[in-house]
């Protein structure tokens, strides 16, 4: 009796090895709850990307074809990501277009990108690595046309972002009104600062405070406040 169940329970290991271990599970793959979201603000005219209750959030007026912004990224681009994936830092990008010579310009294409991004499954962390890409592949000539959709789409997937996000991206549908974006985070970055009103700036809502961002260690210091 004991060799046929020693037998038996051979035969079910085999079967396994060779099978595995499979389930089906049906409805709709959801995300993942443990990594950092990627919202829409509750004004329609920024991207939140991390937790609403990390310790730590800033602002980031930013336009696609600002050379400084670029700089911002390359120097501090994966410590947000970095501390976004950790839930220590929420980030909410707030696109301007004035450097666009129209409507419908290099600006306002890559701005409608970053509301396309934010409408799928991707992640914060995701979402700040495709800020990097879009301005690591910037393109220095003011007025000019601007990566296309397609290649927007190939940075997406770059920064991980899933394909369905990708193809959204690709296929270029409309996700914000970017004259009434502009206007809007334009008045928002003007409360900020009437003075010096430019990109980047990195604003404390929590201080209602303006960053001094040409202090090498600003973010460190913000970080351990």
């Amino acid at each position: 009796m004991r060799i046929f169940r020693v037998a038996s329970v051979l035969a079910i290991a085999v079967v396994l090895a060779v099978a595995g271990c499979t389930t089906h599970v049906s409805g709709t793959a959801q995300r993942d709850r443990t990594e950092p979201p990627l919202v829409v603000s509750e004004d329609g005219f920024g991207i939140a990307a991390g937790f609403d209750d990390a310790p730590t959030r800033i602002e980031i007026f930013t336009e696609p074809q600002c050379s400084h912004c670029a700089d911002l990224q390359t120097d501090f681009g994966d410590q947000f990501a970095y501390y976004i994936g950790v839930g220590a830092l929420q980030i909410t990008y707030r696109p301007l277009t004035f450097l666009d010579s129209g409507s419908g310009g290099y600006s306002a294409n890559v701005s409608n990108a970053l509301f396309l991004a934010a409408e799928g499954d991707a992640t914060g962390t995701q979402f700040q690595r495709f800020v990097q890409e879009l301005y690591a592949h910037q393109q220095r000539t003011k007025g000019g046309l601007g990566p296309t959709n397609d290649e927007m789409a190939e940075m997406a997937k770059s920064a991980g972002m899933p394909d369905t996000v990708a193809d959204r991206i690709a296929d270029g549908g409309s996700a914000i009104d970017t004259a009434e974006m502009e206007d809007a985070n334009f008045g928002y970055l003007y409360d900020v600062d009437t003075m010096n009103t430019g990109t980047p700036t990195v604003y404390d809502p929590e201080n209602d405070t303006k960053i001094d961002i040409f202090d090498n260690d600003w973010l460190n210091k913000l970080m351990q406040t």
